[in-house]
């Protein structure tokens, strides 16, 4: 027989088991491209206040190329100098703006037809599946009682304790060279 007032026997274990939510989070790296435009931006506006770089050519631009997902940045100047300079003003924008130098992945300086110098930079965006299988493992090397999985370009991570979660986050942020984001934080 079941219960007096018609629910089922296994509503108070269900009940136990809603109640048990562990809290969790997702680690994304993700580049705010709004932000880098505004950076790309403000470097312009600063390269043209230098006195240095009067009657120079310089760029600094998002290439996207055609049929292929990931995006870089290309700078171009005359020579070896004012490419360093260039680079140094569009990083110095990009820290103001919130964007990590960790967010790019600069190539060689490279000579073009015109005499010039470029230099071209990938893009971070998105956890690499190797570098977020590495992480994963790493987590597990600390003995914490918390679940990690690979969620695409995420990893989600739970477990038990709140302060669980937080001692992984620091270790992932020193350990680590994706400029990282955890979002999505729920307490159980």
């Amino acid at each position: 027989m079941g219960p007096a007032r018609g629910g089922t026997c296994a509503g108070p274990f269900i009940a136990a088991l809603v109640g048990l939510r562990m809290p969790s989070l997702d680690i994304v790296s993700k580049l705010n491209f709004a932000e880098l435009d505004n950076a790309i931006n403000n470097a312009k506006k600063a390269v043209l206040a230098r006195f240095d770089f009067r009657g120079s050519h310089t760029e600094i631009e998002v290439v996207k190329e055609a049929g292929k997902k990931e995006q870089t940045i290309k700078l171009v100047a005359d020579d070896e100098s004012k490419m360093k300079g260039l680079q140094e003003m569009f990083e110095s924008a990009c820290m103001k703006r919130g964007i990590l130098p960790r967010s790019f992945d600069w190539g060689e300086v490279e000579p073009t037809i015109a005499g010039k110098m470029k230099r071209i930079a990938k893009i971070q965006n998105g956890i690499p599946q190797e570098k977020a299988k590495e992480m994963v493992k790493r987590i597990k090397e600390t003995k914490l009682k918390v679940q990690a999985s690979i969620q695409g370009d995420e990893i989600r991570l739970s477990g038990k304790q709140i302060d669980d979660l937080q001692s992984v986050m620091k270790l992932l942020e020193a350990e680590v060279e994706l400029p990282l984001q955890f979002v999505n934080m729920k307490r159980d």
